[in-house]
């Protein structure tokens, strides 16, 4: 088993345990370090001692893939999701006076969280190491649909000639916290459907390879698309509720131009402390049952 793969077993089920760990693995000074030290660092990870330096650890594990040992590219890796996603976020959930600038958006947010989700998935059961045809047609199928689907509240608003101020509302404000939440876990679902058709590699309790297991692909897909549904559906949902608070204050009724801003920074707040929140729900290194596996691959746990 890959050295990453037994510190994430290594750093235990708890929940807030995991939430330390990503807030640590999330810090985006990371990105910084260079292929030399990177390689440094998981090289120390494969040696034998006990005591691991904690800062090596923390660098391997946010920077090298799990399953082939590589360092993904630098826009991709965990530690660039809040930097770049982040202003794409807030882009996104902007209301617009049009449809171009909606579709804009969203084009560049979901093209790079369907980049982040197919560089970070699963590859342990993949034959051959490049891409095939039919991951390139699930990514840009992911793309397209989800950009579509993301600009419709504003699509509704202007084909419908939407007027009234409670329609308007409701397009705007309470239609984007379910449908983030749905082309989350969309995306995730298509890009990563393979991982439940070829399966994914198994390991019992002492770190042996077991086989293929598609059980363990398709339990290991579900939770990374709920994850990721937790993260855009509660992103979209706290900044409306908290705005729609203060514009019961004086203070924003004196000066309702503070609404536009204030919805603005706690976008990028409440997602900046989401992705830790949503990367924890689940083990990194999840487990299951023997007797949901197949058949032939309980004989051997």
């Amino acid at each position: 088993m890959d050295p990453n793969l037994l510190l994430w077993k290594s750093q235990g089920q708890s929940f807030f345990h995991r939430l330390g760990s990503w807030f640590n693995l999330l810090d985006p000074s990371l990105l910084l370090s260079s292929d030399a030290e990177i390689q440094k660092a998981h090289d120390a990870l494969l040696q034998s001692s006990k005591e691991k330096d904690e800062s090596a650890v923390i660098l391997s594990l946010s920077s090298v893939h799990a399953d082939s040992g590589a360092a993904p590219p630098l826009l991709f890796r965990p530690p660039a999701l809040l930097p770049i996603s982040g202003p794409l976020m807030v882009a996104s959930l902007i209301q617009y006076n049009s449809v171009r600038p909606a579709l804009f958006w969203q084009f560049l947010l979901q093209t790079y969280t369907a980049g982040f989700n197919h560089v970070n998935r699963n590859s342990s059961g993949e034959q051959g190491g490049k891409p095939s045809l039919k991951q390139f047609l699930l990514v840009t199928g992911a793309i397209s649909y989800t950009t579509v689907g993301g600009a419709l509240p504003q699509i509704f608003i202007n084909r419908l000639n939407v007027r009234s101020s409670l329609l308007q509302t409701c397009f705007k404000s309470v239609l984007p916290i379910p449908l983030s939440a749905a082309l989350a876990f969309f995306s995730v679902l298509t890009i990563r459907s393979e991982e439940s058709e070829t399966g994914i590699k198994v390991f019992d309790s002492d770190g042996n390879a077991v086989g293929v297991s598609k059980a363990a692909g398709e339990k290991a897909v579900r939770e990374t698309a709920l994850s990721r549904a937790v993260l855009f559906g509660t992103t979209a949902a706290v900044p409306n509720l908290l705005v729609l608070l203060l514009r019961q204050t004086r203070l924003f009724q004196r000066n309702p131009l503070l609404a536009a801003p204030c919805h603005y920074v706690s976008i990028a707040l409440v997602f900046g402390l989401m992705i830790p929140v949503s990367f924890s729900l689940f083990p990194q290194l999840g487990t299951i049952k023997g007797k949901e596996v197949e058949e032939e691959l309980q004989a051997g746990e």
